[in-house]
Parts: structure tokens; sequence; C-alpha cells
């Protein structure tokens, strides 16, 4: 009180605002150095091959031009991959999420004998893995090879999203909510579904978007297990054909279109790889800070 009363508070206010300053300049920096290269890459997509090629395209579009997006969307095998793509990412993320919420539920429940044992064997699967060729051998023994389930089975269950799926639960459901329930004469699966999934949102969100995003950006499967049924292709693997091709002779996989340029190619491919999953963002923003944060501090 005597340092306010004295008007000698303001030299300490000053050190926390150069800090806050100081923060705020390397957020902004960061947040520039992640979004500056997409912008770049929209622009390339948006420019016309003579300034693409004179590397005259940095943040702004030259000679502005959409032929690169009429190009790809009058293939009518890349709307077929989109489709894939989108259904393989909604069962994927269905099926990631009634695994990881079925697992998680017990492990969090601190009757559930032997539960520690069984979390160590999650967790010895995230450090040690069976690798590429036991997975290809497992798959093509379950006769899975070109079908939309070899995209959708494999690691559809993550370890790391079961750890934080079962903290959340763990530290974020009060037992005496669960008591009470019990008294009630509720089992497990009505405290399940009446309590504690409605408390979850934001991890289930959260973890709905991991599954989401980690599907989506994937393609080395696809690649190994889709050989033959060309219409089972999903985006991104038709996307990274496409760029291949066209860097190899400038020309379209079975459209018998012809780009000048392979790099508003890719740069066009990229854009429309990305956008679909971006328009998920807006619509669990709300959970999302508040759904990483769960199981973050102990208490």
């Amino acid at each position: 009180m005597k340092a306010i009363a004295g008007g000698t508070a303001a030299p300490h206010k000053a050190r926390i605002d150069i800090w806050e300053t100081l923060i705020r300049l390397v957020i902004i920096i960061i947040s520039l150095i992640c979004l500056l290269p997409f912008i770049h890459v929209v622009s390339k997509s948006l420019s016309s091959d003579s300034f693409v090629i004179a590397n005259k395209v940095f943040l702004w579009p030259q000679g502005f031009t959409i032929e690169a997006y009429k190009k790809i969307f009058a293939d009518a095998s890349i709307l077929r991959s989109l489709y894939i793509s989108v259904i393989v990412t909604v069962l994927f993320t269905i099926l990631g999420m009634i695994l990881t919420i079925c697992a998680a539920y017990p492990l969090s429940r601190t009757q559930f004998k032997g539960r520690r044992v069984i979390t160590f064997i999650f967790l010895f699967t995230m450090y040690f893995s069976g690798g590429i060729i036991p997975d290809y051998m497992n798959i093509n023994n379950l006769g899975l090879m070109d079908t939309i389930w070899s995209l959708v089975l494999p690691l559809s269950f993550s370890a790391f999203n079961l750890l934080i799926m079962k903290t959340s639960l763990t530290h974020g459901i009060p037992v005496s909510l669960e008591e009470s329930a019990r008294i009630d004469g509720a089992g497990h699966f009505r405290i399940l579904f009446s309590i504690v999934l409605p408390l979850s949102k934001p991890i289930m969100a959260t973890l709905a978007l991991f599954y989401a995003v980690g599907r989506w950006n994937a393609y080395q499967d696809a690649l190994f297990y889709i050989k033959h049924e060309t219409s089972l292709r999903p985006l991104q693997l038709k996307l990274y054909y496409l760029v291949i091709q066209a860097s190899e002779s400038f020309q379209l996989e079975a459209s018998q279109v012809q780009l000048s340029n392979p790099e508003v190619l890719k740069a066009s491919v990229v854009v429309f790889a990305t956008l679909p999953i971006l328009c998920v963002y807006p619509f669990v923003q709300k959970y999302f800070v508040q759904g990483v944060m769960l199981g973050a501090v102990k208490e």
C-alpha cells in the first residue's frame, strides 16, 4: 500500500509490460512462421505459370487465375477420392472414439482390478511397435488388401489418446457423482452414457479432432494397402500420384489435362487437400483449448 500511495508502483508495472510485450512479440513471430508458408502456397496456386516460374510470387497472387482449380475439379476421380477420404475419416474417427471411451472408462475407475497392468501394456505399445512389414503381412493375411477397412481398422486405436481420456475421466469426473448415481441404482452403462460422456464433451471433441486430422493427413498406409482398386484411393494418395506424374510428364492422371508448371499444381492440390479439414476447426474450437488442458495438471 505504501508503494502505491507513494507513487512507486510504476517501475514494477513497466517491467510487466515489457515481458508481456516480448511474449506477444514471440507469439506473433511464431504465428507468422506457421501462417506465411500457407499464404505463400495459396498465392502460388492462384498465380499464373509465368510469375511462378520467375519466382515472383511471395504473399500475393501475381497474374490471378483459378485455372489450376478448374482443372482439378474437372477430374471426376479427384472428387471420388475426396468422397473416399471423407468416408474413411468419419468411420476412423467414430471407431477410434468408441474404442478409446470403452478402454478409458474402466481404466479410470479405481475399483477395476489390474488397471495398472493393462495401462502399462498400452504404454508399452507407444514405445515399441511391430513395424511396417508386420503390419503389411497382417493386413494381407486378414484379406483386407484393397478394401476400405485396411484404411479404417489399423491405427483406429491410439494409446496416447487413451491416456489423455483416462486422465481426464479420472480427475475430471468427481467420485461422489458416480457414488450418488450408484445409490440411485445406476449401472456402469447408465453412468457412462448419462453422466461421464455429457461431462466430457471438451476432451471428446479434442480427441475426435486428433483422430480426424491424423487420418486425413495420412497417405502412406493407402500407398501400401490400396494397389489395384483405384476407386478406393483417398484424396491424399490421389494428389500424391498427381504431383508425381505432373513432375515427370506435366500430365494429369486419366484426364488428359496439361499444366505448364507442376509447381502450380502442387500448390493447388495442397490447398485443395487442406481446406476440408480446416473447415472442421471452427466447430470444435470452443472445446479444443479446454480439452487439451484437461489432464495437464494433477491436483
